[in-house]
């Protein structure tokens, strides 16, 4: 019985440990397959579905797009002048993931170089989720020799662009400023960005097996374009000479700020538009965002007495009042009564006249005669008059930030405003506004558009926009004008303008002193002083508007304060500037000789001869070295000039010597320089006094050449 019990395990365990295994096994093989389907679908999504994103990755890995930057455009004046231009500069970027164990190194060796601290560098250099850090951008390129930037891998040095003002601080906020980046933030830079600002090209890097940095070749180097160069109607030297004048004019009379601007009223170009304090663009953190405002048109003020234009223009235009008409100027005080007898208004005048005629109204700036006026025209006519001159609407000129300034419809008066707006207040103007509404004037009563880019031109020279000169409209008959013309004459000889009088230039124009309004109310002792013309009066040829905010020397009024800078400018302008021997027609049968040296050969015989002059020429050269007679001297047409000529200096192997400049106007020694391909860096006005390089110095071409300049001794022309 033991035995038979016994066997029946015996032959049942050998079965069950068989299929035990097989079990065991069917998993092992099913997870087997399992695994490798798996595998199999994971290996499909990376090398199929998800191929282009780890293709990606790993491009990032060992591949980096570096940008070739583009050459933001220049920026020149209407003789070429460079006003802004660009200068290569190098920028430090570091890969921290390259960098590794030698940050320390290499913090300290920048914090010794720029001296700065050396926690700086660190900091950014420990940024581990970037691979590209910028450490220094933009800085001299002198300063790669001392990084010794070889000496690190991980350390990218790349050529930047930055924006070079060589004659600093002139024409500050006219042209404006770019950041870091190079885009444009105010003035020209801003409003013409994108077509100074180009297109950066490209070149995609691979990194080797020890992390170098070299072109693939797989993928093509994309050139970068060029931006376009802009050519400004600004005339630097007019510039130049505005702002020095003015500078001088707000420092004399201790004023907080000062304007100028220069129009040629039968084109509507701005030759200059000056602001002080003035900033310089290579550096504009100095002056703070306030100062970067171009208050020519970005700024409104009651224009005072210079509005008695307008005034004036409604009456005679349309026949309700007589030049000689006379007026009773009660005294200096008119107190303007309602039907029931209650004061209204209060006018008063700086001075007591019983009587005055319209002209001497204009003439002696009588705010009762053209209150007076006033009531002769209506609202609708000097509403529309107004209107017409180009107030209460935008100029349309080239740059950001212009208001349209208030002018109110007459729905919209008071009880004063006819007899205040008539001599300037309960209006809101710009100081743009103001000149060409003179222009107009000046142009025998056409109104012309005023601008300030006069074309744009391709990196390879082709001309893409031209801006052509563009009526606005008539604003009155060019009788009206006339007679204006004339009122405005004898405000500069016998009116409140005198200071403002040339001797042998006649000149015309206007004085204006009006209250400053802020808050709300009128400032006590607060004033905004001005003087606006155009010369020479018989033939205009240059509108200038200058304005002083708030003088605080004992004298404030336009025809004080504003009017000897105006005649400073006027002097200046005639007596470097070549302009009006192109310009100006001189009566008779003679003519001022215009200064042609440095110009162009071609270009000084068709201005001589447009002058009606005869023109011989000496030697087989290109350039105009001298000229006799001189420039200014007035020679009777048919007279023969003699053109004495040379080639162009040549640069040899990129090497130029410095030319004596010295004793020479800006003008001529800036065109002198750019003969010779050299920069010129130059502060003050007049004539050159001194210079760095000295003369006959060896030097690179491009190089910069600082002229400081002085005013010279006046020589006035006398036109007959």
């Amino acid at each position: 019985m033991i035995g038979r019990q016994n066997s029946i395990p015996v032959q049942d365990q050998p079965a069950s440990s068989f299929r035990e295994s097989r079990a065991r096994t069917l998993i092992v093989k099913v997870g087997l397959l399992l695994f490798f389907v798996v595998v199999a679908l994971r290996l499909v999504q990376i090398q199929v579905i998800d191929a282009a994103k780890y293709r990606e990755k790993a491009e990032r890995q060992y591949e980096s797009r570096v940008d070739l930057p583009a050459l933001r455009g220049k920026i020149v004046d209407r003789n070429q002048r460079q006003l802004v231009t660009n200068m290569m500069f190098v920028s430090f970027a570091a890969d921290p993931k390259i960098i590794g164990d030698r940050a320390s190194e290499l913090a300290e060796r920048f914090a010794q170089v720029f001296d700065k601290p050396k926690s700086q560098y660190l900091e950014k250099i420990n940024l581990e989720t970037r691979r590209f850090v910028y450490l220094e951008r933009r800085v001299s390129p002198q300063y790669e020799k001392r990084i010794n930037a070889a000496s690190f891998e991980g350390l990218v040095v790349k050529d930047e662009p930055r924006r070079l003002y060589p004659y600093d601080h002139v024409a500050g906020q006219l042209l404006g400023f770019t950041d870091v980046d190079n885009k444009g933030l105010s003035g020209i830079e801003l409003q013409l960005d994108t077509l100074l600002r180009g297109r950066n090209g490209y070149v995609i890097m691979q990194r080797d097996a020890i992390g170098r940095r070299r072109p693939s070749v797989d993928y093509p180097r994309i050139e970068p374009i060029n931006g376009n160069t802009a050519e400004l109607t600004i005339d630097i030297e007019y510039q130049a000479i505005a702002e020095e004048e003015l500078r001088k004019g707000v420092e004399r009379n201790k004023a907080e700020s000062g304007l100028a601007i220069m129009l040629d009223p039968a084109t509507g170009e701005v030759l200059a538009m000056a602001n002080y304090p003035s900033i310089n663009p290579g550096d504009p953190a100095s002056a703070g965002p306030a100062a970067a405002r171009n208050r020519v048109v970005t700024d409104m003020f009651e224009p005072g007495s210079t509005f008695k234009l307008v005034t004036a223009a409604a009456a005679l235009e349309r026949h309700l009042v007589q030049p000689d008409q006379k007026f009773n100027a009660e005294q200096g005080e008119y107190v303007v009564r309602l039907p029931n007898g209650k004061v209204r208004n209060k006018i008063t005048d700086t001075h007591k006249y019983n009587v005055l005629t319209f002209r001497e109204a204009i003439e002696f700036s009588s705010n009762i005669v053209m209150a007076k006026v006033s009531d002769i025209v209506g609202a609708e006519a000097l509403y529309t008059t107004a209107r017409n001159f180009g107030f209460g609407t935008e100029c349309g000129i080239e740059l950001p930030g212009e208001i349209r300034g208030e002018l109110k419809k007459p729905t919209q008066w008071s009880g004063t405003t006819l007899n205040a707006m008539a001599y300037g207040y309960e209006v809101g103007v710009t100081p743009l506004q103001i000149a060409t509404a003179y222009a107009a004037v000046a142009n025998g009563g056409v109104l012309m558009k005023p601008f300030i880019v006069r074309q744009i031109v391709s990196p390879e020279g082709e001309v893409l926009h031209v801006t052509r000169p563009e009526v606005v409209r008539r604003v009155v008959s060019q009788a009206t004008a006339h007679t204006l013309t004339q009122f405005l004459r004898g405000v500069v000889e016998r009116g409140t303008g005198t200071l403002a009088a040339m001797k042998g230039i006649p000149l015309a124009g206007k004085t204006g002193t009006a209250r400053k309004f802020a808050d709300g109310r009128y400032i006590e002792g607060s004033y905004i002083a001005s003087f606006v013309g155009f010369f020479p009066a018989d033939n205009p040829a240059v509108v200038c508007l200058v304005m002083l905010d708030n003088p605080n020397d004992h004298s404030y009024v336009g025809g004080l304060v504003s009017a000897p800078i105006f005649k400073a400018i006027a002097e200046k302008v005639y007596a470097v500037s070549p302009r009006f021997a192109r310009t100006q027609a001189v009566a008779g049968n003679a003519a001022v000789v215009p200064d042609v040296v440095t110009v162009k050969l071609d270009a000084a015989k068709e201005l001589l001869v447009a002058q009606g002059f005869e023109v011989t020429t000496e030697g087989n050269g290109t350039v105009v070295m001298h000229q006799s007679p001189a420039a200014g001297t007035k020679e009777r047409r048919g007279t023969t000039v003699t053109l004495s000529t040379a080639s162009a200096p040549a640069a040899v192997k990129g090497y130029t010597d410095v030319p004596d400049l010295r004793g020479l106007p800006i003008r001529r020694a800036v065109n002198r320089l750019s003969l010779q391909h050299l920069d010129a860096a130059v502060s003050g006005s007049g004539i050159v006094a001194s210079q760095f390089p000295a003369p006959g110095e060896l030097v690179k071409t491009g190089t910069r050449i600082a002229l400081r300049c002085e005013p010279r001794a006046l020589t006035m022309v006398t036109l007959y």
